[in-house]
């Protein structure tokens, strides 16, 4: 009975089980002195400055190159001048488009934090707000995906597998 009594004692003490017991400390504890808790200041950096936020992952992981790594990289593809001229031509557009609809996002999500801020929120206010919110954040992806594949229709198939090669996606 003792060894039993010694067994439980050690399992109460060690942080292991008391971890698995007491799920109190939230993993976002540190996020909430966020200016929008839903985003970090990278992400808002990421989205005001028209970056890809990852929104594009579709396309450049399943073969459809980027604009702006195709212009890093218009060398060692052997994009033509006229390529070139294009692709820019492509990525200006996305970019503006991108930073434009990225603050939107921003603000977006920036009213729904201040709704349960200040702690006015109403489910039917709650609807409207994410459905603005999730509505600018479909425009943004589609702005990004789209530009991959505009791209990609004017590169040659050799031009896209240097690419995924040079991404590292194909050997």
């Amino acid at each position: 009975m003792k060894f039993i009594s010694a067994v439980a004692v050690v399992l109460l003490a060690s942080p292991a089980f008391a971890t698995e017991q007491h799920h109190t400390m939230s993993p976002y504890t540190e996020e909430t002195g966020r200016q929008i808790k839903s985003l970090s200041e990278a992400d808002i950096g990421e989205l005001m400055r028209g970056g890809g936020w990852g929104f594009a992952k579709p396309a450049e992981l399943n073969g459809y190159p980027g604009p702006s790594h195709l212009l890093s990289m218009k060398d060692e593809i052997g994009l033509t001048k006229e390529q070139v001229g294009r692709v820019q031509s492509i990525f200006e557009d996305m970019q503006r488009r991108a930073i434009q609809e990225g603050q939107r996002f921003v603000a977006a999500e920036r009213e729904l934090d201040a709704a349960f801020k200040n702690k006015t929120v109403t489910e039917r206010r709650l609807r409207a707000l994410i459905d603005n919110a999730e509505n600018s954040r479909s425009r943004l992806r589609l702005v990004h995906l789209a530009a991959h594949l505009e791209v990609t229709a004017i590169l040659t198939p050799e031009q896209v597998s240097k690419y995924n090669e040079l991404r590292g996606y194909r050997k």
